[in-house]
């Protein structure tokens, strides 16, 4: 039998070894040790973890590199402070343009893809008539989708009801192809304000039989308690398993009582969890002025211990909110490992799978993963398991996308130049027989 593609002697992060993997038109056929069968391109992957893509489960692409262009913020700020983030964006985006925005998008997605991303759920802000992002990321979605499945969120950034149009403009953006469901409630104007707007957010999303991803609790607050109400909508509704609570970072501070009946009413109504590692332990925690210090991040061991499926976000790079970042979700796997203080086997094959299987099940991505039938996406990575590639953030030797080879990097050796020492030195490790 003839393929298009083998990718021979691949470890794969479930733990099988040597297997190889076949493509035809464009989807995995053959998933088995010793592929008898011939193809038009054999790609070497002997004791290199092969993984399905990589996918961003938080992001704001209309944001994204603001910071990288030349007095393009309007004034100086104190990066990693949410709120005033959130007001300096407010500032920024009335000198945007679609092509601006797009531009940057654009840029950003060409990082992405040669990181191994191929799937980003990104919010982008409803809170301007001209909805300028919307406009701009629908476009590039459009121009990415050969490589890079975008799945848009309507998000009102200043407020469902606290700013001025919010909620015609939310709707507006929906009607023009958005597909996911937004909200703030932990800035509205009050905390009823808040449980108001997930009520109503979540009855749009379940008029228009959409999904629903909402930044919830983002705050040091114990009190911002927003994730119950979703909670209790998502049960109400009958929108179980389309459900996604973004950062919840105020569960790090809060009663423990409170949350021993918080997390199974999570866990009950299929709500899926995504905190952003880099940018949680950046924006909070630092902000009451005095020792002891949050870590900033939710609580992940205990949810998913608790069974609720969490996935990592990248959420920011080099915008208003953020300095850093640079499309590479090993990078943020490696910083959720510690935050959360994951360092089991069993616990970093979780961070592993929290940027990879965990965020496609919330995002209802079809023929994802590395079984037969499924789309030949994937990625090969200098590392031969999920713990060293998360560990060395490892070159990203090949991303393959529909059987074709979109990105390639090379392979990562250092020469040594010490006396008696071997000449090249690999940061990978096989002991020695």
């Amino acid at each position: 039998m003839a393929m298009d593609l083998i990718v021979r002697g691949a470890n794969l992060p479930d733990g099988r070894v040597g297997v190889d993997i076949g493509v035809q038109d464009g989807r995995i056929v053959a998933v088995e040790p010793a592929l008898k069968a011939e193809a038009g391109q054999e790609i070497d992957a002997t004791d290199r973890l092969v993984s399905p893509p990589f996918i961003d489960a938080h992001f704001h692409m209309d944001a994204t590199l603001a910071r990288a262009l030349t007095d393009a913020l309007p004034r100086p700020d104190q990066a990693g402070l949410l709120f005033e983030g959130i007001y300096l964006w407010d500032e920024l985006k009335k000198q945007l343009t679609p092509e601006a925005v797009a531009e940057r998008a654009m840029t950003y997605c060409d990082m992405a893809i040669a990181q191994g991303i191929q799937a980003i759920r990104s919010h982008v802000d409803v809170c301007d008539e001209r909805l300028t992002g919307v406009e701009a990321l629908l476009e590039v979605k459009r121009r990415v989708a050969p490589y890079i499945d975008l799945q848009l969120i309507a998000f009102p950034q200043m407020g469902y009801y606290r700013y001025p149009g919010a909620q015609d403009h939310l709707r507006r953006a929906l009607d023009m192809g958005v597909e996911v469901v937004g909200g703030i409630p932990h800035f509205e104007r009050s905390m009823a304000e808040g449980t108001e707007s997930v009520t109503e957010l979540m009855e749009i999303a379940a008029e228009r039989g959409l999904l629903v991803d909402m930044h919830c609790d983002e705050t040091d607050d114990p009190m911002s308690r927003h994730i119950e109400t979703l909670a209790r909508e998502t049960h109400r509704l009958g929108l179980q398993g389309r459900v996604t609570a973004s950062h919840l970072a105020s569960m790090h501070v809060m009663d423990n009582y409170y949350v021993s009946k918080l997390i199974p009413l999570i866990a009950e109504s299929e709500i899926g969890v995504t905190p952003n590692p880099l940018t949680n332990i950046a924006a909070w925690g630092h902000n009451n002025g005095s020792y002891p210090k949050w870590r900033g991040m939710t609580r992940v061991p205990e949810l998913r211990e608790a069974g609720i499926t969490l996935a990592f976000g990248q959420d920011c790079v080099m915008d208003p909110w953020y300095v850093y970042g640079c499309a590479d979700m090993l990078e943020v796997a490696h910083m959720g490992s510690h935050v959360a203080a994951m360092f089991g086997a069993d616990e970093v094959r979780a961070c592993f799978d929290a940027i990879t299987v965990n965020p496609a099940r919330m995002m209802q991505l079809e023929g994802y993963g590395l079984a037969p039938g499924c789309h030949a996406d994937m990625v090969v990575l200098q590392a031969a398991d999920p713990l060293e590639a998360i560990r060395l953030r490892a070159t990203r030797l090949a991303v393959i996308r529909r059987g074709e080879v979109v990105a390639r990097t090379p392979a990562t050796v250092t020469e040594l130049l010490v006396p008696g020492r071997p000449n090249s030195v690999a940061l990978t490790y096989k002991p020695t027989d």
